[in-house]
C-alpha cells in the first residue's frame, strides 16, 4: 500500500510538472512524461527494502547498477547547466510545453552536447537501467524497455521541434552528433 501511495504522489507531481505537455500529445514533453512514469513505476517496483538495494555491494549486478545510477548524474547536471548557461533561455519563447531551461534561443553544441544531442535523456536511460539491475525481473525489464522506447520517442519528437526552431543549423548538428551514447548511438 505504501508503494502505491508513493507512486500516486510522485505521479501527481510529474503530471503537474508536465501539464503544458499534456495539451500537446505529440510534443517531446508528452513522451517524456510517459518515460518518467515508467521509470517511477520501475523504481517503486524495485525498491522493497534498503537491504535489497545495498546488500551484496560487490556483486556484479549491484556494481553495474551503482555505476549506471551514479553515471546518470553527470549528463543530467552537465546538460542542464549547459542549457541554462549557453542556450540563452528566454521566458519570451512561447512554447508552453517546454520547461524554462528548455526555452533556449541559441543552439547548444558544446559541453555534453558535443558528444550527444540528448544528455538529459541519456541520464534517464542510465537511471532506468540502473534501477532495473537492482532487482531484474521480467516486469522490471518490460518497464525499463518501455522507458527506453519512450525516451527514443521523446528524442525524436524533440529533434523535430529543434529542426523547426533552429532550422538547418540543427540538421547539420544532427549529422555530427549521436543521439544518446557518444560515438555509438
Amino acid at each position: 500500500m505504501t508503494r502505491l501511495v508513493l507512486f500516486a504522489g510522485f505521479s501527481a507531481a510529474l503530471v503537474y510538472l508536465s501539464r503544458g505537455s499534456l495539451r500537446a500529445p505529440r510534443s517531446h514533453g508528452f513522451y517524456r512524461l510517459i518515460a518518467w512514469e515508467l521509470i517511477l513505476a520501475l523504481a517503486v517496483l524495485n525498491f522493497r527494502s534498503f537491504g535489497q538495494w545495498f546488500g551484496d555491494p560487490l556483486g556484479l549486478r549491484q556494481l553495474v547498477s551503482w555505476v549506471l545510477l551514479f553515471g546518470s548524474i553527470v549528463p543530467a547536471v552537465w546538460g542542464a547547466q549547459a542549457l541554462r548557461t549557453r542556450g540563452g533561455p528566454r521566458a519570451g519563447r512561447e512554447d508552453r510545453q517546454l520547461f524554462e531551461f528548455e526555452k533556449t534561443t541559441q543552439l547548444v553544441t558544446t559541453g555534453p552536447f558535443t558528444y550527444v544531442r540528448h544528455p538529459l535523456y541519456s541520464s534517464l536511460l542510465l537511471l532506468a537501467w540502473g534501477v532495473f539491475f537492482k532487482r531484474p525481473t521480467a516486469v522490471a525489464g518490460a518497464l525499463a524497455l518501455g522507458a527506453t522506447a519512450f525516451l527514443v520517442a521523446t528524442a525524436r519528437a524533440e529533434e523535430s521541434e529543434n529542426l523547426r526552431y533552429f532550422g538547418d543549423a540543427y540538421g547539420t548538428y544532427m549529422k555530427k552528433s549521436k543521439r544518446f551514447v557518444p560515438f555509438v548511438l
